[in-house]
């Protein structure tokens, strides 16, 4: 991928949070052509990608990866030079809820983009064959619960998934990366830590914050809110997606992280003290937002603590955060204040 700027780039799930920033910041940044591949669930925003829908190197189609068909029609048509491998569900608690969805897209909807891929790949000719990348986005939830005075988890960490949604993450891990030794397919795949920003859906832990805590209502949090992760500003996320796309070795992971481990109980407190400079009254909780932090029963499974490394993509790829927690925490309440 390195040094062609105009590359085509087939894009799964990038109608959500993550997705949509990437496409946002590849269409402000970079001359690659990309097709977005989302089946739209309750998890997709539209609205985060209106800005790039008039350009002519964007388009869309409405495909859940779970239709092998309409992937095979879309790599026929499209032809990429890449994918990368976004459309998951992602929700934890709805994995504890119910897992079957979790099961067919994370792990049926990869293997079924990995085998269409690996098809379309083998009649490529063999400099577009060195050329291709499948990059495969997955999150550090895969290394499960750590002690809290260990080290971050380098790549190297085994894998200790703790509820459905991170076990089906850590299956498809394991898919890519039989795809590659077994079938020779040049894939990438980087491992990041809790995104916040702009357009997450409100069931997450800092726009549910936000959003509630605007409406005066309680702000919940699991057991003593004392559970540890790392947080990364979305755009920087995506960035760092960019850099291991065009530099990455094949067959290689990399973590992408905040460097920013901190409770939840400490995220609520930063949104509260945010609140109270930019929320005036008449406002019931103007100046007294913490008040609504509101404890409830843990949830089943729930892992203390997660942390990755990141010296190998800062070393390795020169890659670099722009945003600290503050500022990007700071970004983000403003947004959600002005759009909800």
């Amino acid at each position: 991928m390195v040094g062609n700027n105009e590359k085509k780039l087939l894009i799964t799930g990038g109608a959500g949070f993550i997705g949509s920033a990437l496409i946002r910041q590849l269409m402000s940044r970079t001359n690659f052509r990309v097709l977005n591949l989302d089946k739209l669930t309750y998890a997709a925003n539209p609205k985060a990608l209106v800005e790039v829908e008039t350009n002519p190197n964007y388009q869309f189609k409405a495909v859940d990866i779970c239709d092998q068909q309409a992937l095979i029609n879309a790599f026929n048509d499209f032809k990429p030079d890449a994918v990368i491998h976004l459309a998951a569900e992602s929700h934890v608690d709805r994995s504890i809820e119910c897992a079957d969805e979790f099961i067919q897209t994370n792990i049926q909807g990869c293997y079924l983009l990995l085998q269409t891929s690996l098809d379309y790949w083998r009649q490529l000719n063999e400099r577009q064959k060195s050329d291709f990348r499948f990059l495969y986005v997955s999150t550090d939830e895969v290394f499960g619960d750590i002690d809290e005075n260990a080290k971050a988890c380098d790549e190297q960490a085994a894998y200790a998934p703790s509820s459905p949604y991170s076990a089906s993450k850590a299956a498809a891990d394991h898919l890519v990366k039989a795809w590659h030794k077994t079938y020779k397919l040049p894939i990438l795949i980087t491992h990041c830590s809790n995104n916040y920003g702009p357009f997450q859906d409100c069931e997450k832990l800092i726009p549910k914050l936000i959003s509630l805590g605007l409406e005066g209502k309680p702000l919940p949090l699991y057991g003593q809110g004392d559970q540890i992760r790392d947080w990364i500003y979305v755009e920087d996320h995506v960035s760092g997606l960019i850099k291991v796309l065009e530099y990455g070795q094949v067959g290689e992971s990399y973590n992408i992280g905040g460097d920013c481990q901190i409770t939840n109980l400490e995220v609520a407190k930063s949104v509260c003290r945010l609140l109270n400079t930019m929320v005036q009254k008449p406002h019931e909780y103007a100046g007294r937002f913490e008040q609504l932090v509101t404890f409830v029963a843990d949830r089943p499974g729930h892992d203390k603590r997660y942390a990755i490394n990141t010296n190998k993509i800062e070393l390795n790829l020169q890659w670099q955060r722009k945003q600290d927690f503050q500022s990007g925490l700071e970004k983000t309440v403003k947004w959600y204040m002005e759009h909800l």
